[in-house]
């Protein structure tokens, strides 16, 4: 009797997992399933590109189907526990068990861990690491005439830390072209003691900032944000206004992963 892989999460990291296995893994031997609750692959990449309207959104979705090789099964369900114990994958419509078990689930934004945030959310505070959020970040940015745009990590860590600092950098070409920049304060909001995780680079993207008039301010230990009079506030009890909010919320794992004690 063959032996079963089982990896859940079919973005990159699963998907080139899948397809290297199998080739590794003779099919008599093993078979190999992998588990994602859609069939849309999102090129994460090419999310920072559209709220600046360089990308639509059907430019960086393809199906997930597209990219595993034969001879992998391709399950579309949602995950709901993992009975470690019985070496079983529980799903909404399904079961699977499993010899051996791959988690490549990645990370999903959590707002709601942020008191206040999830009242504005999609609303006046935004994400780009979404697909959705990317979309309607792109609708806001094009009609944003002027005020306060604040970008602000919450925490870390965060995927790509380097992408907030993009995004400004975009945003001030962005808004530069449409004659707007001198409207427009762009401000960058972050608990790092600078504007990056290692130093030299950090003094580096400074310096970056500051040229492009992009304000920054440092060591911000986000506590709320208070949609209804536009602001965020820190521990310290420092408040910045803002007329337009670019979120990086906490991201954390599956919940499920937590729950079945993986």
């Amino acid at each position: 009797m063959s032996k079963k892989l089982v990896i859940l999460g079919a973005g990159c990291a699963g998907t080139m997992v899948a397809n290297k296995l199998r080739k590794r893994l003779h099919r008599d031997d093993w078979t190999i399933t992998i588990i994602d609750k859609d069939d849309k692959h999102v090129y994460q990449p090419g999310l920072l590109f559209i709220p600046f309207g360089i990308y639509q959104a059907e430019d960086i979705v393809r199906s997930r189907s597209e990219f595993l090789g034969k001879g992998i099964d391709f399950v579309i369900d949602e995950i709901v526990a993992i009975n470690v114990n019985e070496q079983r994958v529980e799903t909404v419509a399904g079961s699977y068990p499993y010899d051996q078990l791959i988690v490549a689930t990645g990370v999903i934004l959590a707002p709601e861990e942020i008191p206040g945030l999830l009242e504005g959310w999609q609303k006046v505070a935004f994400d780009f690491y979404t697909l959705q959020g990317a979309v309607n970040l792109h609708k806001a940015m094009r009609e944003f005439k002027g005020g306060k745009l604040v970008l602000n990590i919450a925490e870390f860590p965060f995927k790509c830390p380097v992408a907030p600092l993009e995004f400004v950098y975009m945003a001030d070409a962005y808004f530069t072209e449409r004659g707007l920049r001198d409207q427009i304060d762009i401000r960058f909001v972050t608990p790092l003691p600078g504007a990056f995780t290692k130093p030299k680079a950090s003094a580096f993207f400074s310096r970056l900032i500051e040229e492009k008039n992009i304000k920054i301010t440092a060591s911000f230990d986000l506590v709320e944000v208070d949609c209804a009079n536009k602001r965020i506030i820190s521990a310290g009890d420092q408040v910045i206004d803002f007329d337009l909010l670019v979120s990086i919320p906490p991201n954390v794992g599956a919940r499920y992963l937590v729950s079945s004690g993986v």
